[in-house]
């Protein structure tokens, strides 16, 4: 048995599971599915191709599955899936994908606070912290156990990497690594997010072979490229660090941080041309 108050507005068509709860005033269109026990509270908007997983809570004023806001969009069939366990705070917008059968995907037991966006063409991993007003532009990923400050923008085919803390009111447009700490305009990083991997339990050899990668990365003066071959030489090899190193290598907006800060290796040639072109 559902409950669902008789001032809902639920559409002929939508999947409801047992023991969901549909508030007053909410609105489920007929292409919707809410899994088992999910609660949709009173206001909130659902929309779309959209499934919401078990237990989820959909705070007031939210709105879900809506069409996406980018000029490309044309009417193509998309989806959106919202998992397990998830708080959907007050006023968040997540919009539908763009592009046929493309889907906007939130992980199990996220955390999206008040005035959150996430855009078309999303990927939210598990146990995402998005603090008030985060906002995500199109095609961003962010990877599990991410955490995003308030009123921070990440720009459109960025991404966050796992188990890393991106502090609130920064700007984030290009790719920040995994399990690092970092935040302001221009970003700079705290180093690795040392307490965040405590917490969950990572060994203290891990954390200083992530330490290492970072160091090299951002510190050693090195080409990204050559920071690389460094990493894979040197630093103890582990799945984390492996992370780091794939991380790296699939970056298409390049890292965050790094401009400014790492030199280009010189060939013995170009160096000898730069110094006549200083003399």
């Amino acid at each position: 048995m559902s409950n669902i108050h008789p001032l809902a507005v639920v559409e002929p068509g939508a999947k409801i599971g047992k023991n969901v709860t549909i508030e007053p005033f909410a609105v489920v269109k007929g292409g919707v599915t809410l899994c088992d026990n999910v609660v949709i509270k009173s206001h909130a908007y659902i929309d779309g191709n959209t499934t919401i997983g078990e237990g989820t809570v959909v705070w007031p004023n939210a709105s879900i599955g809506t069409k996406p806001q980018d000029l490309k969009y044309r009417g193509e069939k998309t989806f959106v899936e919202i998992g397990k366990h998830c708080e959907i705070r007050e006023f968040v917008t997540i919009n539908s994908s763009c592009q046929e059968n493309s889907t906007v995907r939130v992980g199990d037991h996220c955390l999206i606070m008040a005035y959150c966006h996430v855009a078309h063409n999303c990927e939210v991993g598990n146990y995402v912290v998005m603090a008030n007003s985060a906002m995500l532009a199109g095609h961003v990923i962010v990877e599990d156990y991410a955490i995003i400050g308030g009123m921070t923008p990440v720009h459109q085919f960025s991404r966050i990497g796992c188990y890393s803390m991106v502090g609130g009111l920064s700007r984030v447009p290009k790719d920040v690594p995994p399990y690092t700490i970092g935040g302001g305009s221009p970003y700079k990083f705290g180093g690795i997010n040392i307490v965040g991997l405590k917490r969950h339990r990572f060994p203290l050899e891990v954390r200083s072979a992530l330490g290492q990668a970072f160091k090299i990365t951002y510190r050693s003066g090195l080409r990204l490229s050559d920071a690389i071959v460094e990493i894979e030489k040197n630093v103890m090899p582990c799945k984390e660090v492996d992370h780091w190193i794939s991380f790296c290598k699939g970056s298409k907006r390049g890292l965050i941080g790094l401009e400014g800060i790492v030199k280009p290796s010189l060939s013995l040639e170009s160096m000898e041309e730069q110094v006549a072109v200083e003399e």
